[in-house]
């Protein structure tokens, strides 16, 4: 409960710890009369003239065209498999199951050893190896007793349902863990890179402290070493300053992507760039201060408590916890093209995780089953959208 009250989330657990926001914010924006100057890789909030002729239409629309699985229990991360049915973490059970798009069942293919969930930590972020179709390696991101780490196991679908993962492969260990401010979210970038964003525990020092692993987004090959070409030789620390990672997505032209909650004021929305300090603890929201990266969009926290996105149809789309909505974030280049919306509001509770299919396609995971939510028959969910 000390890392509670360290994180200033206290009580609001519920919220995805992210407490209510300030009076005078603008949705999807930057706070108003902030004053501050938008870097090169930052957009002021809304927007710029450039953006407005290259960028996609200003209004969107979100039609969801079908429910894939229903029932599931925590559900975090989601993978696609080459046949296109689905891989499925269970952040409580601590399990993977396979869902089978075609009819809906929901089969448990294995237990990930060591996952001890509690508070925010379970088994959070699931990612296919960029050689699956040789290596048959599924890359998990889970909370231990001690630490936060990555494994890789190896999904053979010819043995009993159950018994289809292999035993862990650790590939990087040390990543600290809390009750809060896990992170959790892992994927592979065009690159063939392993990219992990963290969290800072609570302990709000660790997201500028560069010998900690915690409040950072990591890039490390998919042996877990440090890439050549980071930031800083030998260390897999890709960006700092962050205060608890849950989105990451690149765009067509493969720039990085991630969300993050904000503490009482904004979530953000930030373009990632090798090195970047991204402000927190000095920082929350814009801050327009010398050295620090100012966020793309941010949105009072009520609104928001952001977790996964996806890049599709020229728009980030991002999934709000506390804020039961899905947000598009229209982009031209490295700012936006208009101002972000909301969809589904309400309609479908605590949004968790969402999966580009191709084109106009994405996967939505609900999460009104993770202790906070207020589950109804049916839930968890995962459903099909089309966007524009």
């Amino acid at each position: 409960m000390a890392a509670l009250a360290l994180a200033g989330c206290g009580a609001l657990l519920a919220g995805g710890c992210s407490p209510a926001g300030g009076p005078g914010a603008r949705t999807g924006g930057s706070p108003p009369g902030s004053g501050a100057t938008a870097s090169p890789s930052a957009a002021s909030g809304g927007p710029s003239a450039s953006s407005q002729a290259s960028g996609p239409p200003a209004k969107g629309a979100v039609t969801v065209t079908g429910e894939v699985a229903k029932g599931l229990e925590s559900p975090w991360g989601v993978a696609a498999l080459p046949d296109g049915n689905l891989l499925v973490a269970s952040r409580d059970k601590g399990t993977v199951s396979r869902v089978d798009v075609a009819t809906g069942a929901v089969t448990p293919i294995g237990k990930v050893p060591g996952v001890a969930p509690g508070g925010e930590g379970g088994l959070l972020g699931l990612a296919l190896s960029p050689s699956f179709a040789s290596d048959h390696m599924v890359y998990v991101y889970f909370t231990t007793e001690s630490d936060n780490r990555i494994a890789r196991l190896r999904y053979d679908d010819q043995r009993p349902a159950g018994q289809q993962l292999g035993a862990p492969d650790t590939v990087f260990r040390g990543i600290p863990k809390g009750l809060i401010h896990n992170g959790g979210r892992i994927a592979f970038g065009p690159d063939k890179m392993l990219y992990a964003g963290t969290g800072e525990t609570g302990e709000t020092g660790l997201a500028q402290d560069k010998k900690s692993l915690g409040g950072k987004i990591l890039r490390m090959t998919p042996d877990g070493d440090p890439v050549h070409g980071n930031p800083e030789a030998d260390s897999v620390i890709y960006s700092y300053g962050h205060r608890n990672v849950q989105g990451l997505a690149w765009d067509k032209d493969k720039r990085l992507w991630a969300a993050e909650f904000g503490q009482n004021t904004w979530d953000e929305l930030n373009l990632i760039e090798p090195g970047g300090n991204y402000g927190w603890p000095m920082a929350e929201g814009r801050a327009g201060k010398p050295g620090l990266r100012d966020p793309v969009a941010v949105w009072k926290t009520d609104e928001a408590s952001p977790s996964g996105i996806a890049w599709a149809e020229g728009s980030i789309w991002m999934a709000g916890l506390k804020g039961n909505r899905l947000w598009r974030i229209p982009l031209a280049g490295t700012g936006l093209a208009a101002e972000p919306e909301a969809f589904l509001e309400g309609k479908y509770g605590r949004l968790r995780t969402v999966v580009p299919l191709g084109g106009d396609r994405l996967l939505l995971v609900t999460s009104e089953t993770d202790g906070r939510g207020s589950p109804e028959a049916g839930d968890d969910r995962i459903l099909t959208l089309t966007v524009r």
